[in-house]
């Protein structure tokens, strides 16, 4: 039952930052602690797969920062996220022999996170009267977080 909780939660990550639910379903599965070998997603548990999707999702740590960077409500950027929440969520529910629920739970957490992480980021920002400060620590929720899903929910 937690698999529905880990799947829309990891939904929120993608939401503040895409590829990292991606990279933690990638190391839980290279772990052993998501069950996806023999089936559609068993490349995210290869033994090269979470390397190569932390170096990616480190990539998108430094470019959240750059000013040229789009807001994450843009169609591409959104969609990327509602994809990513979407795919981590499919891990997740395939683990459990449920697909589908995991792949709508993950892209509405998406959703939600992309919306919610936006509003809060704002909020932060016009608190410490510029962005990097309520970027950084909208870092450290994502990866602190999706690490705590993938340990405590899966």
């Amino acid at each position: 039952m937690t698999f529905y909780l880990a799947a829309l939660l990891l939904g929120v990550v993608a939401g503040l930052r895409a590829v990292t639910p991606v990279a933690a379903v990638s190391w839980a599965a290279s772990l052993g602690i998501l069950k996806l070998t023999g089936m559609p997603l068993a490349f995210l548990g290869a033994a090269a797969t979470p390397w190569i999707v932390s170096a990616i999702a480190l990539g998108e740590l430094i470019n959240d920062k750059l000013p040229k960077t789009p807001s994450r409500k843009v169609p591409i950027q959104f969609g990327g996220r509602i994809v990513s929440g979407g795919l981590a969520g499919a891990a997740v529910g395939l683990s459990a022999g449920a697909l589908l629920p995991g792949v709508v739970l993950g892209a509405a957490g998406a959703v939600a996170g992309t919306l919610g992480g936006a509003w809060a980021r704002g909020r932060l920002a016009s608190m410490f009267g510029r962005d990097l400060p309520a970027a950084l620590l909208e870092d450290v929720v994502a990866v602190v977080g999706a690490a705590l899903i993938v340990a405590f929910l899966l």
